[in-house]
């Protein structure tokens, strides 16, 4: 009896429809379908052993098979080798010669010490997750306003802010892919809405969506890079002409990863082993065809930061501050610099300590999150809500912003100025009720007559 076709990725009800309507053939024992909540196993003649190709799944290689025994009782063969009993008439599938080399390692990692711990870390992971998909929501957010300013005013449309401007479009291309991934997974292990099939059961778009996230992580440390570069160049170059550089800076930020991400893909579609959307490609050697370049940038950026520091600490002490107040300048300056020149991702590379303490695994798990999904926030907070030139930009258009409501005020109340007494009474009350949703402390100004300045708050 030939049941390959009929076997293999079926649906439970499927397999179950097929199991109540199959006979064995008189005189021979056979163990009946079985349905493993993977895969369809077809009847199997007793004392045998049939195989069916290893699922498609995460940290799976379809190029293997797995084996299911049938006693010669017709049963299947249980977990502990024996026949299986009323209560699992299925038996047990092992589908570990399935598993990929990175799987394996995480799952002997995972497993380190007992079962209770495993399902402590995966708490964890899943927590991280949360505050992951909350920072990378805030971080876009953040930088979504950001790119509106710099995009708003002519005054900050110099090469400085430009390199800003490309970095946060990096870091904004990243952000939404890894949230579009993080939502498509989560709606399907839901199964809410009908959602059967989503990005992760979606050959190719899957694989196309992680080459583009790849490629905006590179992008992001490219201009990384730049803004490492441009910075120590300003500081520390006498001469020096940024408008001329801004081509090749953007060939860099924008060119060289694709070559990197190209070369990456190719391998990796070449040689690495078939598996669900290249679960665990993050694992492998191939993908420090990615990772050494970033590591190269890091350190580079490492070297500008302390020669930065340096040059600062020098002009310090050339303008007589006492030593305590040098260390600090130089320390807040570096705090600045960290975030945006991507130092503070070299946490992240670093391999997850799963076969450690759950305390150790936690810290990690908890800091690498954190930092990598709320570094689009703190680079926008650093680089444009605290910039100068940015503040500046704001406040004078308040300023004229305020001015022109001041002037509008003041000739709507001229123009019932030879009414009565409790009409202009009237009237000022509800020019100030239209005014105060907009900005309430206009009120003063109607009141007082002067205009506040961005250097004199309103008390």
């Amino acid at each position: 009896m030939d049941f390959a076709g009929t076997s293999g990725n079926g649906t439970q009800v499927h397999c179950e429809l097929l199991q109540r309507n199959f006979n064995a053939p008189e005189s021979e024992i056979w163990c009946n379908w079985a349905w493993d909540s993977i895969l369809c196993w077809p009847p199997t003649k007793a004392s045998t052993v049939t195989k069916l190709r290893c699922p498609l799944a995460n940290g799976i290689d379809t190029r293997k098979f797995v084996e299911k025994h049938c006693d010669e009782d017709g049963q299947w063969e249980g977990r502990s080798g024996t026949p299986g009993d009323r209560d699992s008439p299925n038996g047990w599938t092992n589908y570990t010669p399935c598993f990929t080399p990175e799987m394996l390692l995480l799952i002997r990692k995972l497993y380190t010490g007992s079962e209770d711990l495993a399902k402590v870390r995966l708490d964890i992971a899943a927590k991280t997750r949360y505050l992951e998909f909350v920072g990378l929501s805030v971080s876009l957010t953040a930088l979504l306003i950001s790119l509106s300013i710099f995009c708003r005013f002519r005054s900050l449309r110099n090469t400085r802010t430009r390199i800003h401007k490309n970095l946060f479009v990096a870091m904004v291309i990243q952000v939404v892919i890894r949230l579009t991934l993080y939502i498509d997974q989560a709606l399907f292990e839901s199964k809410t809405h009908g959602f059967q099939h989503g990005i992760q059961n979606t050959p190719v778009l899957c694989e196309a969506s992680y080459v583009f996230l790849e490629y905006a992580r590179t992008a992001m440390f490219m201009w990384m890079f730049i803004e490492g570069l441009f910075l120590h160049n300003m500081i520390t170059v006498t001469v020096f002409q940024e408008s001329s550089h801004y081509r090749m800076y953007r060939l860099v930020g924008w060119g060289y990863p694709i070559i990197m991400t190209l070369t990456w893909a190719t391998v990796t579609a070449l040689y690495y082993h078939p598996s669900k959307c290249w679960w665990g490609y993050n694992l492998t050697l191939y993908f420090w065809i990615l990772e050494g370049p970033r590591m190269a940038v890091i350190l580079l950026n490492f070297m500008f930061l302390l020669n930065i520091i340096r040059v600062l600490i020098v002009k310090l002490r050339q303008s007589r501050t006492s030593e305590i107040e040098q260390v600090r300048k130089a320390v807040r300056a570096a705090l600045v610099l960290l975030p945006l020149l991507g130092i503070t991702n070299l946490i992240s590379m670093t391999e997850a300590p799963l076969d450690k303490s759950i305390w150790e695994f936690a810290l990690w798990s908890y800091t690498t999150h954190f930092l990598t999904s709320f570094q689009g926030l703190l680079i926008a907070t650093l680089y444009c809500f605290l910039n100068g030139e940015v503040r500046l930009a704001l406040d004078k258009t308040i300023s004229v912003y305020m001015s022109v409501r001041g002037t509008d005020l003041t000739r709507r109340q001229s123009t019932v100025s030879g009414c009565q007494p409790h009409r202009i009474a009237s009237v000022i009350e509800v020019e100030e009720a239209e005014i105060r949703p907009g900005i309430g402390w206009i009120r003063l100004c109607c009141r007082g007559g002067n205009m506040p300045t961005p250097d004199r708050p309103i008390e």
